[in-house]
């Protein structure tokens, strides 16, 4: 673990470091701050605001006071990287050590003590953020977390990534902060979670509506989609298999409802335009793959086609040449 580089940052005072950390993770009082010494290190991991923290032996509280001049509501989740602590919220207690992680709700007051040498990563996670990122409200209180796969996989993944220096293009950022929220739904899902809600409902219109606006690209697909929501690949699936679908099937059935209407121009109109370029137009690469789905939909082969009482479905009443 590379905890050189947050000790060549400048030692701080409180105020100093009171000031760094406020405006992402609200007011702190220390206990005794003359005495205080801290070090801190701002972080970006995969998008997220996040800190590398060190501080000398101390009490530090986030108090209701702190909470009302600030107003900030987010939660939290810390990392301890070296050294041991105890969070104490809602009176009830989480003691850390080197690769656990607690998650703590910054609205309510807490308690952070530890004997000094101690040092953390702490993931800034603003509630609306989380809530899209994993799926569904997590509960809103302090919880730890020790030992599980999870957990063991999350730590290492915001290790590695303070460790790492180099820069990661923006798409594989937002893949890995999916990553993120499927490590942190993993943890966080309560056994009874509803399947669905006001929320999901309003996210699913959402990422409908991304399907109809880029189904002709041709590479997209499930993993394009969630990282352009912003929520993970197992919540986007989750989506579309609690109403009885999935989300490739339903991207398909948009590529094919397009390509009917499209037959339906063309007969109309008698364009003569070839199949094979409707096909391409509506996201196909392969004209076989397109003719092949447009049969399993429609039961007949796209040269076979009437234009019916409804844009949307193709019936098949007479032959033409493929084109």
């Amino acid at each position: 673990m590379r905890s050189a580089d947050l000790l060549q940052t400048p030692e701080l005072n409180y105020e100093e470091w009171r000031d760094l950390l406020r405006p992402i993770y609200g007011l702190h009082t220390i206990d005794n701050p003359k005495a205080f010494a801290g070090r801190v290190r701002p972080r970006d991991i995969f998008g997220l605001n996040a800190s590398e923290i060190r501080n000398n032996k101390c009490r530090c509280e986030r108090t209701q006071r702190d909470i009302r001049l600030d107003g900030l509501d987010h939660c939290f989740a810390v990392f301890q990287v070296a050294g041991q602590s105890t969070i104490v919220q809602d009176d009830q207690a989480v003691a850390l050590t080197v690769g656990d992680v607690a998650f703590i709700n910054c609205a309510r007051p807490v308690t952070y003590l530890n004997d000094g040498h101690e040092q953390w990563i702490t993931l800034q996670l603003p509630r609306q953020c989380l809530i899209r990122g994993v799926g569904f409200e997590p509960h809103c209180g302090l919880s730890g977390y020790s030992g599980t796969p999870a957990s063991r996989l999350l730590f290492q993944l915001v290790l590695n990534a303070c460790n790492d220096e180099q820069l990661m293009p923006t798409s594989s950022n937002n893949y890995m902060r999916l990553a993120v929220f499927d490590l942190l739904g993993a943890l966080l899902a309560p056994p009874d979670a509803a399947p669905s809600s006001l929320h999901s409902d309003r996210l699913f219109k959402r990422i409908c509506d991304v399907v109809k606006d880029r189904f002709a690209q041709p590479d997209f697909g499930p993993c394009e989609i969630a990282a352009e929501v912003g929520i993970s690949l197992r919540y986007l699936q989750k989506l579309f298999t609690n109403r009885g679908c999935t989300c490739s099937g339903f991207i398909q059935s948009v590529r094919l409802d397009q390509a009917a209407r499209s037959i339906n121009r063309r007969t109309s109109m008698q364009s003569g335009q070839p199949l094979s370029e409707i096909a391409y137009a509506c996201g196909y690469r392969d004209y076989n793959n397109f003719a092949r789905a447009f049969r399993q939909r429609f039961g007949h082969a796209p040269g076979v086609h009437e234009q019916g009482d409804d844009a949307n479905l193709v019936r098949g009443v007479r032959h033409e040449r493929t084109r």
